[in-house]
């Protein structure tokens, strides 16, 4: 949401987003997805309480901006749940959605309660999240890997093998490698990566990452580069952006023989994550800090992963299936 976007929301709201980006230290991006489900959210109630508003003609020319307190203070449980109830059946959001939706409606009445003070109780402590089925990760696998890899050529093959090095070997988040800096690699082959709200922590580069490095770093321009500090470079010699490492990846992909398969950026994360665990005996806790992650119940997934391989290889044992009452005794 653009930041002239924001005059269109109540007082209130605009003060929550500016509470939770600066003081809360949160992405511009979470800071949007705030925006854009609480006002949807406060559009729906004000819709939902006129008659003379039709919820099927759309909420985009509701105005909001007059909702104070007083607005606030008169949404229920219920409200919310039919909100939710809406977003399900009239706008086919995922679980996952809604649940985040779930999660902006109760930071903002938190904010409210809390922070503010403005209300004595909290109607939507008490406001559930929709279930959510968790899918195990796809990732390749270390011979998929490995072909794609060997597939990397062409015109900027040194940054783009780089790139996809240091995805498979270091875990990091598509946000997390288009900021890096050249001086995020430290003399002691560590890197210093900036995560979610922030948050730096160090990765630690094994030969492979160090070498895509120095590689990259030969044929690195020097002349006319727009972006003097950013580690990668696109053809413009501004900081390639996200969209141009999705676009990359995707090239390799398909050249290595993998694409229709649903690999993407953020699967290479997944897999250097899995490759990990699988192969290098690597402590979920210390995995959980390879990966930036805030909560250990986001890292235990690539436990099942494996769990899951090592299930499959019992049930591909020829005995498997052996059945004791059909096999004739011989005499």
């Amino acid at each position: 949401m653009k930041k002239s976007d924001f005059n269109a929301l109540p007082p209130l709201l605009i003060e929550f987003l500016r509470y939770v980006g600066s003081i809360k230290n949160m992405s511009n991006s979470t800071v949007s997805e705030y925006a854009f489900d609480l006002r949807t959210f406060i559009r729906f109630v004000k819709a939902y309480r006129d008659d003379n508003v039709s919820i099927d003609e759309g909420l985009d020319s509701i105005d909001i901006r007059d909702c104070d307190i007083d607005f606030f203070k008169s949404i229920t449980l219920s409200d919310a749940y039919a909100f939710l109830s809406y977003c399900k059946d009239e706008r086919d959001n995922s679980a996952k959605t809604r649940a985040r939706k779930v999660a902006s409606i109760r930071a903002f009445y938190k904010y409210l309660h809390i922070s503010k003070k403005l209300i004595s109780e909290n109607p939507m402590a008490e406001l559930d999240s929709p279930k959510i089925n968790k899918s195990l990760p796809k990732y390749l696998t270390l011979d998929q890997s490995m072909e794609l890899l060997s597939s990397i050529d062409g015109k900027n093959k040194e940054r783009n093998f780089c790139i996809i090095t240091l995805f498979l070997n270091c875990g990091l988040r598509l946000s997390e490698l288009v900021s890096l800096n050249y001086t995020d690699i430290r003399s002691d082959n560590t890197l210093r990566v900036t995560g979610k709200g922030s948050k730096e922590r160090t990765v630690y580069l094994n030969n492979a990452c160090i070498e895509a490095i120095k590689d990259y770093m030969r044929v690195r321009p020097k002349d006319g580069v727009i972006d003097k500090e950013a580690l990668f470079l696109s053809n413009r010699l501004k900081r390639i952006s996200p969209k141009t490492v999705q676009y990359v990846v995707k090239t390799f992909i398909e050249k290595s023989g993998l694409g229709g398969l649903g690999f993407s950026v953020h699967k290479l994360r997944h897999t250097a994550a899995t490759l990990m665990y699988q192969y290098g005996d690597v402590d979920i806790l210390v995995l959980k800090e390879i990966l930036g992650h805030d909560n250990i119940a986001t890292t235990e997934i690539y436990t099942h992963v494996v769990d899951k391989h090592i299930r499959e290889a019992a049930n591909a044992n020829p005995l498997s299936d052996f059945d004791k009452t059909k096999v004739k005794k011989k005499r």
